[in-house]
């Protein structure tokens, strides 16, 4: 169908730009952004929106953490007959300035969370390393994805209490992602589960005054990498260098002694980039801690991205991070707000970890869900 959006150029299809190269439904394009107090690291927000553009669903969620609550909203519609409309019931993201200023805001609502806050460009954005993969012939993972790393201004309101955020001290990062994703499933209530191999897999990204970092890796076992991206990014505009791409990576952590979960306590991660130089860094987790479990990752409830729940849909809910069974809900996967040390540097940012069963290192943790 004809949108607003076919009157710009850019079609790479003899059709309307609310369809895709491909009719499989695990086509979908996803925003995501994370922003935090620093340097506490008291408070940190979670924000994502699907276009599942075969599946005619669009879905979104936010959520805070802060003093050991995470709150959580969760909303849904059908694509049409608005399919490129960024918006999902009060809640709604709008590009300004491409790579410089995204709008995000969130109505009053029955959760408790409402804010109006603009994510604000600060370094070059990172195109990660193509992920493809193939299962019996098929295309099972065929997607391209980039982070940019930057700063927020505006409010945020959370149970009442209303957070000033200024760039000089809430800081974040976002990612953008489309194509073929395979698909996470962690909900015990709808079978059946992903089989994770042995692997250690991480993702991070952090700001330094001058500089990012961001590196993702998964690891078969330590130094058989089946997978890396990274890169030391710029300021914004300054012109990118190939030899600052991450080429290797080594790690030693040390894990909390929480009895709920997996929780990193400690980190020493090594790079090495492209140009031969290397890169020192000693990693420490703060307070806060999304759980993303409560933006549907890997489903919750029997409610997995991209399912079709009604014209419009919307829920909410508040966790307890200290109950157990909360925490066996919520798994493992989640945004851990970081601050990160280099010689004298200090930056922040977040991290994701999970450590799958069989992996021969952190055996102490491998009790608990992977992801």
């Amino acid at each position: 169908m004809l949108t607003p959006q076919d009157d710009w150029i850019g079609h790479q299809l003899p059709t309307t730009f609310d369809h895709v190269g491909t009719s499989d439904p695990a086509w979908m394009e996803r925003l995501w952004y994370t922003g935090h107090l620093t340097p506490s690291g008291e408070v940190i927000f979670d924000l994502g929106l699907g276009y599942h553009a075969n599946r005619n669903v669009m879905d979104a969620f936010a959520g805070v953490t802060v003093g050991g609550k995470q709150y959580n909203f969760r909303a849904s519609r059908h694509l049409r007959p608005d399919p490129l409309a960024t918006k999902v019931g009060p809640l709604e993201f709008t590009v300004i300035e491409g790579f410089r200023r995204h709008r995000l805001s969130l109505a009053e609502n029955d959760s408790g969370v409402s804010f109006d806050i603009e994510f604000l460009g600060a370094f070059n954005p990172h195109e990660e390393a193509q992920r493809f993969r193939r299962r019996n012939g098929r295309i099972t993972e065929n997607l391209a994805r980039a982070q940019q790393l930057g700063r927020y201004s505006g409010w945020l309101k959370v149970d009442g209490q209303r957070y000033e955020l200024r760039p000089e001290q809430w800081c974040g990062q976002r990612d953008h992602s489309w194509g073929i994703r395979g698909e996470l499933r962690t909900d015990e209530t709808s079978p059946p589960l992903t089989h994770f191999q042995p692997s250690f897999w991480t993702w991070v990204a952090v700001q330094f005054p001058m500089r990012g970092l961001l590196w993702s890796f998964t690891e078969r076992a330590p130094g058989d990498i089946a997978y890396l991206t990274g890169e030391e990014t710029l300021p914004l505009g300054q012109r990118a260098s190939r030899g600052l791409h991450v080429d290797d990576v080594k790690h030693e952590l040390s894990w909390a002694k929480d009895g709920l979960g997996q929780t990193l306590e400690h980190g020493v991660f090594d790079l090495t980039m492209a140009n031969g130089s290397r890169r020192h860094l000693e990693l420490r987790t703060l307070p806060a801690r999304y759980f993303l479990k409560g933006g549907l990752y890997g489903g919750l409830r029997g409610w997995f991205h991209g399912d079709d729940r009604g014209a419009l849909y919307v829920e909410h809910d508040r966790w307890n991070l200290r109950d157990a069974e909360t925490r066996r809900i919520a798994c493992t996967l989640s945004d851990h707000v970081v601050e990160v040390r280099e010689g004298d540097e200090v930056g922040y940012g977040v991290i994701e970890y999970a450590v799958a069963k069989g992996y021969p290192k952190y055996e102490e943790v491998q009790q608990f869900p992977a992801y």
